[in-house]
């Protein structure tokens, strides 16, 4: 069977994609440059997809800085920094991109059609500290069914089936799946500044950094600064 993964390159996807090969799946990768302030997360897009030996990795190009609204698509919003689990817990961050996920799995559903993959794989969690409104299980259920409604293969009652398989994991969870997989942290990238060394301290390096504190394992990641919540 073949399986469409989205791979940012961060830690997450990461592990998915190696669970769908894990799971005997054909894995065709597809990453996306909005021209994200992160565009570094690319280069362990396709590191990572490399590694992995995936049969293709697509990389769409378009530009989410058109209308902002976003820390991570507008330089002139602030990333926020050293906050707390709780504090991260809170609201729905600056650092949501509107729509993003749909807009992934839109592009996604019409490779995965292309190909004649069975499955779409995403690497959303509903229990991180993100809160993402894209990323929780009535969102991918809602999703699902545009996937079936809205494609000759659905039509047809073949619909392709969109998977999760770490939608209920703890972080701590996740890594200790990807350690069991065999995921190269070492070439994965989670950080939300567009500089090349991990800064440590946004939201998404705190939530890395923890969890592999929580577990007693050293991150392989280089960062500039690596203090723990």
């Amino acid at each position: 069977m073949k399986a469409v993964i989205l791979l940012s390159g961060g830690l997450d996807s990461s592990t998915v994609l190696y669970q769908a090969i894990a799971d005997g799946y054909e894995c065709y990768a597809i990453s996306f440059n909005y021209q994200q302030r992160h565009q570094r997360e690319l280069k362990s897009a396709s590191a990572i997809a490399t590694a992995a030996r995936v049969v293709q990795h697509q990389v769409v190009e378009f530009d989410l800085r058109l209308w902002g609204g976003s820390a991570l698509t507008d330089k002139t919003i602030d990333l926020p920094q050293e906050r707390s689990l709780d504090q991260m817990s809170q609201n729905i961050p600056i650092t949501y991109v509107p729509a993003r996920n749909t807009i992934f799995l839109s592009f996604a559903l019409a490779y995965a059609e292309a190909v004649f993959a069975e499955r779409v794989f995403i690497g959303v969690n509903a229990l991180d500290y993100s809160g993402y409104p894209d990323c929780r299980p009535d969102y991918i259920d809602a999703m699902q069914e545009v996937f079936r409604l809205g494609t000759k293969q659905g039509r047809e009652g073949q619909p392709i089936t969109i998977l999760t398989p770490l939608i209920h994991l703890k972080k701590t969870e996740i890594i200790e799946l990807g350690n069991r997989l065999g995921v190269p942290w070492e070439l994965t990238w989670s950080c939300y500044t567009g500089d090349e060394l991990a800064c440590g301290v946004c939201d998404s390096c705190r939530l890395r950094l923890a969890a592999f504190a929580q577990l007693g394992l050293a991150d392989p990641l280089p960062y500039s600064s690596n203090r723990l919540i």
